[in-house]
């Protein structure tokens, strides 16, 4: 079929635009971080000092991984407040064309731990919630400092394999600057420009009011001669019919904040239909450079790695691992939702499904992207941690919805979020070489390291974190009142929405499923504390584990190591994550999603 093609097609084109860029940019990366990148540090060398006088750094000095991680979260914590106070005192603060007040503090609290961990997630809708300033300064501002963190962590991790008998793992405030000047910026600002020539907008004005072709026909509340609602004789509200022929369009700073939002894996809009919006995401084109840049560094980085440790065959492996993932999942995502849907067949009407539904299960999709294009995106921004959305999740099939959320589930590692995707999949070959450790009776091995009983229990920590927050969290809100009250859909997909919510958060991700109401007190509250917690207690687990590894010595290699950059490692990788993902969250999925598919496929 022609929409086979288109997708197949496009998938190669994605997939091989970024592999062509791995290794260079993969090169500069890694030449940035150790100073050697001669030519670029040297352009911004007066910059990076000035900030370094300024701030009081000695950049010569290294730290501890102790000492790493409490630099890291205090600058986190710091922004989380910053970002609150912009937020509630959006009112007083210029930039704010159409005079939005405060935000609720709820909102504003949960924004802020959301924006601070990558996560983005956002119970608002931007354009009727906050000025530009507060976009700027705030939300696009955090969008380059949690993007840095992630690609600090994951620096400082490989440091732990690179260097033997050493206390230190690097200088956190160095590799934040030069993450964020190097590297995060000028891709930015390359990806803003191109984004503002092919139609994403770029201004300060108010808003437009336009006059439309049709008039768009609503209803509205009835009011009384005092203007207070007419209500019937349950109390329920009465509406009238209302007509109008103009609408108001969103202005804004939109094309420099998409490009941070994609490249950083962050996923935050500055619209709330995101990248369905023809303002964010425009054309066809667009769309494929926005999943080319979302992937982009996060793949990247693994030859960043292989080269710091020496040896680029252990980058090649783990992004083996990345795109076997990436391309069999997209593949399933597609093909759940190539066919019509089978609740036409309740209607009476399966002789006429295909040609009610001939691209597909189109509902909540953009006919710009189609099936092709909406399938492979939304598995591209739940494969990383960025969570942007050119459809509606909720409105997928339940084997094309079961898709971003085992992606999720599995770590977000195929290939992650910018920096979380590297230092979650070594998470997973330590695990991995610890299992084939115990199959030959030989204490495991990676990149010159043994992997001993410390290593193993923060991996453990690490690896349980996230699940543990994300069913512990979703179990809370089926059993409370104020959980249930957020759900539009009951029964299996009502599960599935809030199973969502919780794993994107945890995983901070931050795609929506959609028909949740979770803009109230008690989703803000526990999804904001479901992100801080698996954000930052996985970090400092991954920062203690560079720290332990960076002061061992190295061990050489001999006839009983297992080899791990091989189709065998590869194999054994993917074994224990899918191992994990699958024993953590098979009967949350057997309670949403692969319920709800059986419930349709009786409808065939």
């Amino acid at each position: 079929m022609i929409a086979d093609a288109l997708f197949q097609g496009q998938l190669i084109v994605l997939l091989g635009a970024v592999l062509l860029c791995v290794k260079p940019l993969g090169t500069y990366i890694a030449d940035v971080l150790d100073g050697s990148a001669t030519r670029v540090l040297g352009a911004g060398r007066r910059f990076e000092g000035l900030i370094y006088r300024s701030c009081g750094i000695d950049e010569s000095r290294d730290m501890g991984w102790r000492e790493y991680a409490t630099g890291l979260l205090l600058l986190n914590v710091l922004g989380a407040v910053v970002l609150y106070l912009l937020q509630r005192w959006q009112g007083l603060l210029p930039l704010n064309p159409q005079h939005f007040d405060a935000v609720s503090a709820d909102s504003s609290f949960n924004t802020a731990i959301s924006f601070v961990t990558n996560t983005n997630w956002q119970g608002y809708a931007g354009e009727s919630s906050m000025g530009y300033l507060v976009q700027m300064t705030g939300l696009a501002v955090q969008n380059f400092l949690s993007a840095a963190t992630g690609i600090a962590v994951a620096v400082a991790l490989t440091r732990g394999f690179s260097r033997h008998s050493r206390a230190a793992i690097g200088n956190v405030w160095v590799d934040l600057t030069r993450s964020t000047l190097y590297v995060l910026l000028p891709l930015s600002l390359m990806l803003g420009i191109v984004l503002a020539s092919q139609g994403v907008i770029q201004n300060f004005s108010g808003y437009q009011e336009v006059t439309t072709v049709e008039a768009t026909v609503y209803q509205q509340p009835r009011l009384d001669p005092t203007g207070r609602p007419v209500r019937d004789a349950t109390g329920n509200p009465l509406t009238e019919a209302a007509t109008t022929w103009t609408q108001t369009l969103p202005m804004g700073p939109i094309a420099s904040q998409e490009a941070i939002k994609e490249l950083g894996t962050n996923g935050g809009g500055f619209l709330n239909a995101n990248s369905a919006h023809p303002f964010e995401n425009p054309t066809a084109f667009t769309n494929l450079l926005e999943m080319f840049a979302i992937l982009l560094i996060p793949f990247a980085l693994t030859y960043t790695f292989g080269r710091m440790v020496g040896d680029t065959r252990q980058g090649w492996a783990l992004l083996a691992a990345m795109l076997v993932l990436l391309v069999v999942l997209a593949n399933v995502a597609y093909y759940a939702e190539r066919g019509p849907s089978p609740l036409l067949n309740r209607e009476g009407v399966d002789q006429l499904a295909s040609a009610l539904q001939p691209g597909g299960n189109m509902e909540g999709k953009e006919s710009r992207f189609g099936i092709s294009g909406s399938a492979l995106f939304a598995s591209v921004t739940t494969a990383t941690s960025c969570g942007a959305v050119n459809s509606m999740h909720d409105s997928l099939m339940p084997l094309g919805g079961f898709v971003p959320l085992f992606l999720m589930q599995l770590g977000e590692l195929a290939p992650g979020g910018v920096g979380t995707g590297l230092y979650s999949i070594l998470m997973f070959a330590i695990l991995g070489v610890f299992i084939a450790g115990l199959m030959i009776g030989r204490t495991p091995e990676y990149i010159g390291k043994k992997i001993e009983a410390l290593e193993m229990k923060l991996a453990s920590v690490f690896i349980l974190t996230t699940p543990f927050v994300a069913l512990l969290g979703t179990a809370v809100a089926v059993s409370a009142a104020a959980g249930r009250a957020g759900v539009g859909n009951p029964g299996p997909h009502g599960f599935t929405e809030i199973l969502y919510a919780f794993t994107s958060a945890a995983n901070n991700n931050g795609s929506a499923f959609g028909g949740l109401s979770a803009n109230t007190v008690f989703y803000n509250v526990s999804t904001a504390i479901a992100m801080f917690v698996a954000r930052f207690w996985p970090i400092v687990a991954a920062l203690a584990i560079a720290g332990s590894l960076a002061a061992k010595k190295r061990v050489p290699v001999t006839e009983g190591t297992m080899p791990t950059h091989g189709p065998l490692f590869v194999a054994l990788l993917l074994g224990s994550i899918l191992l994990v993902g699958v024993l953590t969250y098979v009967p949350a999925l057997a309670l949403g999603p692969v319920v709800e598919h059986f419930k349709l496929a009786a409808l065939r």
